[in-house]
């Protein structure tokens, strides 16, 4: 079984030694992703394409995909090689290995040659598409939009027959350019963002802020995954998880509605800074999109950049919405981020879309930054294989309560952030309601009464469900959840 490997054409352009490099790197690459079905493939560097050789016929279509998805193979030939030295011998590989497939079809044939002949590519496909007229039964030979096209490649007395072509993914192989840090929160935007990142020939490592407890972050855990298996296999990156529901609650409590979406954002790029600084990492990406939401409009990522001097790159930044979903169910993270749940009572109500640096200045002023420090240090960074073997989803099981009776334990505990509850305070006929805001379970749950039985509530049910689980995995059983 052999492949010959087309290089992304902005490769072949390079000069001679970055062409070179390159296509060193796609060698390796190559390897590293194919040697788990074949530690003996061998792959052979040219000087405008790769040869691939695998004696292990059964791995064939495996090969195939994987080969599809390695950055920086812009197309891909499975062929058979033969010797020759006459258009003779050139029509007897063509008529046994397109023979079959000839009969009773149109036809044409289409030839590629290098290096020296005492024919041209022309003398070839005529000779060839007379002789498989005469001697395989065709319908005749069609020179646009035949049913078969047989395709042939000389390179001195080296005859190649094409048997299929393949589309690869085209850009530069990964290492050829600096690592990143992507900021993942597990939706179309930021999956499409790193994967562009990988296809343009960057190592990229995973950073998630985890604002919804464990069952958000499975959901991402699975994304970045998938991502690096089908792209990025061939480097070893990592994943950093970073609690963030400290800083959502600091935010929550000590900044006016307006600018909670922005303060967020800047706060999740300081924290980003210090673990790419940690990894030797010199630029953060994000999925941000221009205008698509308040946070990102130019005046507010202007005020959101200058909290760092490290670069931050937006693939995104002129991308339509429909664009990038497209792009997400063609590269297949669609399906991971249409069940990724929103996260309610995480971002501004009210949000500006012309922030003050003034304003933000002094609202961060009242903000405890030992809350941000604290989440740096927590950050939990691991090797991305590992994600495949660890339990992305919490196995714990709690009842959802539809309706309340006057049961005394019973309590509604309304979880929602404190602006929310005062505008539409929930009111249970014949059931106590307490207000205790998400930010505040992990550290205040512990002071209820064990005795009693508590119903989560906020708005869309998603937040009350995942602090229901978080209370779980930490003992406690008197949590289920309220829905009205």
């Amino acid at each position: 079984m052999k492949f010959i490997i087309k290089l992304h054409p902005e490769i072949t352009i390079k000069s001679r030694s970055v062409r070179q490099r390159m296509a060193k790197l796609l060698q390796g690459n190559i390897r590293n992703v194919l040697k788990p079905l074949d530690e003996n493939v061998k792959i052979r560097s040219e000087w405008d394409k790769l040869i691939v050789r695998s004696e292990l016929d059964e791995h064939r279509q495996a090969m195939i995909e994987l080969l599809a998805c390695v950055p920086g193979i812009q197309s891909f030939l499975e062929v058979q090689e033969y010797k020759v030295s006459s258009l003779d011998e050139i029509l007897i590989h063509a008529e046994q290995a397109f023979g079959p497939l000839l009969a009773g079809k149109t036809f044409c044939v289409r030839a590629k040659r290098r290096g020296q002949q005492g024919f041209s590519s022309l003398d070839v496909e005529r000779y060839v598409g007379g002789g498989l007229f005469e001697r395989c039964n065709t319908a005749g030979v069609k020179l646009k939009k035949p049913e078969v096209q047989v395709n042939l490649e000389l390179e001195g007395e080296r005859l190649y027959l094409v048997s299929e072509q393949f589309l690869g993914l085209g850009g530069y192989p990964i290492a050829s350019q600096e690592s990143v840090l992507s900021l993942m929160s597990g939706g179309y935007d930021s999956g499409v963002s790193s994967y562009q990142l990988i296809k343009r020939g960057s190592r990229v490592h995973y950073c998630f802020f985890n604002l919804g407890g464990p069952e958000h972050e499975a959901g991402v855990r699975e994304v970045v995954y998938y991502l690096w298996k089908k792209y990025g296999a061939s480097h070893r990156v990592k994943f950093i998880s970073v609690p963030f529901e400290g800083v959502v609650g600091e935010i929550l409590e000590k900044v006016e509605n307006g600018y909670m979406g922005v303060i967020l954002k800047r706060m999740m790029m300081r924290a980003g800074a210090a673990v790419a600084e940690k990894l030797a990492v010199n630029a953060l990406v994000t999925g941000e999109a221009m205008g698509q939401v308040s946070s990102q409009t130019v005046t507010n990522l202007n005020v959101i950049d200058r909290v760092t001097e490290m670069l931050i790159m937006r693939p995104l930044i002129a991308s339509d919405k429909q664009d990038i979903i497209d792009i997400a169910r063609r590269i297949g993270t669609a399906p991971f981020a249409e069940k990724m749940p929103e996260y309610c009572g995480v971002i501004s109500s009210s949000p500006t879309i012309k922030a003050k640096m003034t304003r933000v200045v002094e609202a961060e002023g009242h903000f405890d930054f030992r809350v941000l420090e604290q989440a740096i240090a927590s950050a939990c960074v691991e090797d991305v294989r590992m994600l495949e073997h660890k339990r992305l989803l919490p196995e714990v099981e709690f009842t959802a309560a539809n309706t309340t009776q006057e049961d005394s334990n019973e309590i509604i505990l309304d979880i929602r952030p404190p602006e929310e509850e005062e505008v539409a305070p929930l009111k249970v006929a014949g059931c106590e309601v307490r207000v205790m805001p998400f930010f505040k379970l992990s550290s205040q749950f512990s002071e209820l009464d064990a005795s009693k039985t508590y119903l989560l509530y906020c708005d869309r049910g998603v937040m009350s469900r995942l602090q229901a689980i978080h209370l779980k995995e930490q003992g406690f059983e008197n949590v289920k959840v309220y829905k009205p």
